[in-house]
């Protein structure tokens, strides 16, 4: 059992992890794909250098401070949160599982919407990007998940749950996984419907009889866990008070994934109030 678990390794996950790690808890940073801040050129805007750092170097050198202060840093992809009755919670990635009192969610923002036509038009009427949170609606109806990787895979399995008609539509791509639920590889060309979902048409002008379609691109980031858990959001942003705790006990959130500005300093701000106020809900919990 980790005291924290913390998902994401930019500045508000490592900020967070540093203050934990300080205060003696015993903590776990999970992270895995590109972040946002590896993709910039050059940052000189953060206080301490002079002739600006590359944000690949950045984001480099804060996962080998956290390791240097002897927090575990693992290369996961998370695929799910679960809570039980202690409030205490269960984090699934794609090769093991961890127990953990707190939840840090510092994903950054990484909701991704597929370049489909009637995609945007039919969210809520049928286009979902939560499983757990709306395959009840489903029962035994036609649905499909859209996306190629592991989130995929983990969504139309929890679909199957509720119907064994699940389809995994991989867009054009190969599927990054293996499961026994059917699988089309074909290009899509356009979500179909009149106020609702009706079907999927492809490039080949094939057409396919849905229900739902549900979006699984990439892997999970902090909106799709906060959906499951009932965190409460506004738009596409966690909502968090000024410790940047969620209306989840021991669920934080920091970064970008909670909107505002979108800014190293403001990351690792946050970062370092959510780190301490863990601390605090830690102590009390003994």
């Amino acid at each position: 059992m980790f005291d924290a678990v913390i998902i994401g390794a930019g500045p508000a996950g490592i900020s967070a992890g540093l203050y934990l790690k300080r205060a003696n808890k015993n903590v776990l940073i999970l992270y895995h794909g590109d972040s946002q801040l590896e993709k910039a050129h050059k940052i000189d805007n953060f206080y301490g250098f002079p002739l600006g750092i590359t944000g690949k170097d950045l984001y480099i050198n804060g996962i080998h401070q956290a390791i240097n202060l002897g927090i575990q840093v693992k290369d996961l992809e998370v695929l799910s949160i679960q809570m039980n009755e202690k409030m205490e919670y269960t984090i699934r990635t794609s090769e093991e599982e961890f127990h953990s009192k707190v939840v840090i969610l510092a994903t950054g923002n990484k909701k991704l919407r597929p370049n489909i036509k009637g995609i945007a038009e039919f969210e809520g009427s049928g286009v979902s990007y939560c499983a757990i949170c709306d395959g009840f609606f489903y029962r035994k109806k036609n649905v499909v998940v859209i996306g190629s990787g592991t989130y995929a895979i983990s969504e139309a399995t929890e679909l199957k749950n509720v119907t064994p008609n699940v389809t995994i539509l991989t867009n054009g791509k190969e599927l990054n996984g293996t499961t026994d639920i059917p699988i089309i590889t074909k290009e899509i060309k356009e979500i179909v419907g009149e106020g609702k979902v009706s079907g999927v048409k492809f490039m080949d002008d094939t057409a396919l009889d849905v229900n739902g379609v549900f979006i699984a691109l990439g892997e999970a980031g902090g909106v799709d866990f906060a959906k499951k858990l009932g965190i409460y959001m506004e738009k596409d942003n966690i909502v968090v008070d000024e410790n940047m705790r969620t209306n989840i006990p021991g669920i934080y959130a920091c970064g970008n994934v909670v909107g505002g500005l979108l800014q190293i300093n403001k990351a690792a701000y946050e970062g370092a109030k959510a780190g301490l106020d863990a601390v605090k809900y830690i102590n009390e919990k003994r």
